[in-house]
């Protein structure tokens, strides 16, 4: 009798916890169905030539608000032009009206201009919104990247002997040491 009342208690506390509150009966996802949106809108960018591509990963089932993209310079020395972006799929939102959003993926190519030559690691800011077509919008989000730079090209070909050059280099200067140190007693601290 006891173990039955024990395992119809655990039950009832099971169905109770699972259950949804009164305000999400009947709605088919909540909250924790979606992404956070650091995987709904993944973002990275980087430096190729003298333009700055930003490019946003955009989860299935969600989409980016063109008008909602913002790129900024972050560093002082950094001057960034307005962003390019492609034409985006026109979709009618209910609290917009016609927007154009952007769906999979994006990329924003930006021309820019920096005065310091090199001396500080370039930072940038992106601000974005967008939403799941399940109906949840995400409020913009903001975030400072360091844009890496695009790789370089492969360095010119090099002199077959300057490796040799340098080893050789190494080595005189090793015997010009063993010369100049020659009758002299290495002193050691006694152990």
């Amino acid at each position: 009798m006891r173990k039955s009342l024990v395992v119809l208690v655990l039950m009832s506390l099971a169905a109770v916890a699972s259950a949804k509150p009164w305000w999400l009966r009947g709605v088919e996802s909540n909250e924790g169905d979606f992404l956070p949106p650091d995987l709904a809108f993944r973002v990275a960018a980087h430096f190729d030539g003298n333009a700055l591509r930003v490019r946003w990963v955009i989860a299935d089932g969600y989409y980016l608000y063109r008008h909602r993209i913002e790129i900024k310079a972050e560093s002082p020395d950094l001057v960034l032009a307005a962003p390019v972006l492609p034409a985006g799929k026109l979709k009618t939102d209910p609290y917009l009206g016609n927007q154009e959003i952007y769906e999979q993926q994006v990329e924003a190519t930006v021309a820019y201009t920096r005065f310091d030559a090199g001396a500080h690691p370039l930072q940038i800011k992106v601000t974005y919104q967008g939403c799941a077509e399940a109906g949840l919008c995400y409020p913009p989000i903001t975030k400072v990247l360091f844009p890496e730079h695009a790789a370089a090209p492969a360095s010119p070909a090099r002199h077959p002997w300057e490796g040799a050059a340098i080893l050789g280099g190494g080595l005189s200067f090793l015997l010009a040491g063993l010369l100049l140190r020659k009758g002299r007693k290495l002193d050691l601290p006694a152990a």
